[in-house]
């Protein structure tokens, strides 16, 4: 019987041998699972090492390399730099009444795709508050569904009343706004700012330095989420100071100026006017008025030419006003004496020239002081004529003719005069500027010149500006200007002031006469010079000045009416009266004393 391959085969194979291959088999799996395991090992902690090492290294970068710069840069993103709004200063007369503040707006958006109401009950209700028909408003309502400018500017108490409706689809955002309280009272002086808060004419722009509060930027921390951190804030930077420009000018006195001016130029079809107040003392200015003039609350309304103060930056021919200087001039050259006679036949030939008065009147024996109540010319021309032409010349100078006025006001112009040599070897040049002609300079010049006659003989600097003032009416700031110059001697002065007395006693300006009070005064009709050289035909300034109170002079009071119409025009009839108003509102304002008894008025008994 053969056996079965299949159990020799088996019976063949060793126990041992099934055993060791048992065992070889699992030791080479471990032996390779342990070496695959140090493997990952090294390899882990290789990662991890030079991880750890990139970190010290990139930590050692961040920290000691660019510590410095990241730490700034941090500073700058937990920090915003902040400049706070700062209202300007506000404006004041010198009686503490305001002529310009900073107050709060508010700009008004409509949003009529969230209004809650019809657009006809919404412009009914709005209709009274913002001053527009009802139709209109609905008609703004129905030009867009949002972000419609209902209003620029809206006063705050107008917005609360707003507010107080609790409207839906209104926005408003608050702003600051130039106010002028008294509208166009002192827009000459006070001027107005523009949209960027920047002031483009009178004190707003002259004296902006003083008007814009300094304020530093200052540095605030901010959270995370970007909100301003207000525990972090310098203390008190938000607090500004309450000082105020006070100026010299009386609003009172203003008011009456501008009345009286108005009424004149209404009067007489004029094309502009001006008035003029000035305390010769010190120089400062207590009503300067033009007309025409602007509201600097609605400043875009108004011609571009009105925005320059013409007092100060046109020029003009001062006529007959000029004589008490040039007498002032001769009698301080000793070239004449207070009562000297001259002839007037009222012609005089000057070179190739024929000189003649106003009118061709003829005066005869005149003295000094009738020279100027009828407005001689040739006694004028025959006065100077005793000068010679350049001494006269360097005592013109020596007046500030040919400079500018140092003022706080903007955009003056400088006067203008011959030249010397043109002046000295022409007859002709010192003949016409005896009588005002020849010659120009700005009306607050020719103030400033009368100024000298009624302070004793100094020339002061004309300003507005008073100062910066606290609410209590301590001054904290007041400008520093020139020392007064010394051009008359006192005594020449009172001569002249005395015979400009004479001018409103028996001459032309008796209109001028205030019962009780002495006041010298000048007429002036002068032709008006043309740009192109020569004169306007038919076309003239009429001016008046006036000095008070003749015994202790100290006020100056000047009128300027430019191209009055009709054939009763001159200074005697258009700018005197105007000077009398002036005058009569000045005296119970600056309290002056009568100069004379007053008799009264009698009154009838009763039956």
């Amino acid at each position: 019987m053969r056996k079965s391959p299949s159990r020799s085969k088996f019976k063949n194979f060793r126990h041992s041998d099934f055993t060791k291959r048992r065992r070889e088999k699992p030791i080479s799996k471990t032996q390779d699972y342990v070496t695959n395991t140090r493997t990952r090992l090294f390899i882990a902690w290789g990662v991890l090492i030079a991880a750890g090492l990139g970190l010290a290294i990139n930590l050692y970068k961040l920290q000691i390399v660019q510590g410095v710069k990241l730490t700034e840069k941090a500073r700058n993103q937990q920090m915003v730099n902040l400049r706070p709004f700062m209202p300007r200063r506000p404006v004041i007369d010198r009686g503490n009444n305001l002529l310009a503040i900073d107050r709060p707006v508010y700009t008004v958006f409509a949003h009529p795709k969230l209004f809650d109401k019809s657009n006809e009950e919404i412009a009914k209700l709005l209709s009274p508050l913002l001053n527009k028909d009802t139709a209109e408003l609905v008609k703004i309502f129905e030009s867009k569904k949002s972000g419609i400018t209902l209003a620029p500017a809206l006063p705050e108490e107008i917005a609360d009343r707003f507010i107080a409706l609790h409207l839906n689809g209104f926005e408003f955002i608050q702003k600051y706004s130039r106010f002028y309280p008294q509208d166009d009272l002192a827009a000459d002086v006070v001027g107005y700012v523009n949209l960027d808060r920047r002031g483009q004419a009178g004190v707003e722009y002259s004296q902006e330095k003083l008007l814009e509060r300094s304020v530093q930027t200052v540095r605030l921390s901010r959270s995370g989420n970007g909100a301003l951190m207000p525990d972090r804030a310098p203390e008190g930077f938000l607090h500004f100071d309450d000082l105020q420009l006070q100026l010299t000018i009386d609003s009172r006195l203003q008011r009456a100026a501008r009345s009286a001016l108005k009424q004149q130029m209404e009067k007489f079809g004029a094309k502009r006017g001006a008035v003029i107040v000035m305390d010769a003392s010190d120089g400062s200015l207590l009503a300067l008025v033009s007309q025409p003039t602007y509201d600097p609350n609605q400043y875009s309304k108004a011609k571009i030419e009105l925005f320059k103060n013409w007092t100060v930056a046109d020029l003009y021919e001062p006529g007959s006003t000029f004589k008490p200087l040039n007498v002032a001039i001769a009698l301080e050259n000793g070239v004449i004496k207070p009562n000297d006679l001259f002839n007037d036949p009222g012609s005089i030939k000057v070179a190739d020239r024929i000189i003649k008065n106003a009118e061709n009147k003829s005066y005869g024996q005149i003295d000094i002081a009738q020279i100027l109540q009828h407005s001689s010319n040739i006694g004028m021309v025959q006065i100077i004529q005793r000068l010679q032409p350049n001494i006269y010349y360097n005592w013109l100078e020596r007046l500030g003719l040919g400079q500018t006025v140092d003022t706080d006001l903007p955009f003056e112009v400088g006067s203008r005069l011959k030249s010397q040599e043109e002046f000295i070897s022409s007859p002709i040049e010192p003949a016409t500027t005896s009588f005002g002609q020849g010659f120009s300079l700005t009306p607050l010049q020719l103030v400033q010149m009368h100024g000298a006659l009624a302070n004793g003989g100094k020339l002061v600097t004309p300003h507005v500006v008073r100062g910066l003032i606290d609410s209590k009416g301590q001054m904290h700031y007041s400008p520093t200007r020139p020392i007064p110059r010394q051009i008359f001697s006192p005594t020449t002065t009172q001569r002249v002031v005395e015979m400009m007395e004479t001018v409103v006693a028996e001459g032309t300006g008796k209109v001028a006469q205030i019962p009780g009070y002495r006041i010298g005064g000048k007429t002036g009709t002068a032709q008006k010079a043309s740009a192109s050289g020569g004169y306007i035909a038919g076309a003239r300034i009429t001016s008046f000045v006036g000095i008070l109170p003749v015994e202790s002079p100290r006020y100056v009071v000047l009128a300027l009416v430019d191209e009055p119409k009709g054939e009763n025009a001159y200074g005697s009839t258009v700018a005197a009266p105007i000077v009398k108003a002036v005058i009569e509102a000045l005296i119970p304002i600056e309290q002056i004393p009568p100069s004379l008894p007053v008799n009264p008025t009698p009154t009838t008994p009763p039956n």
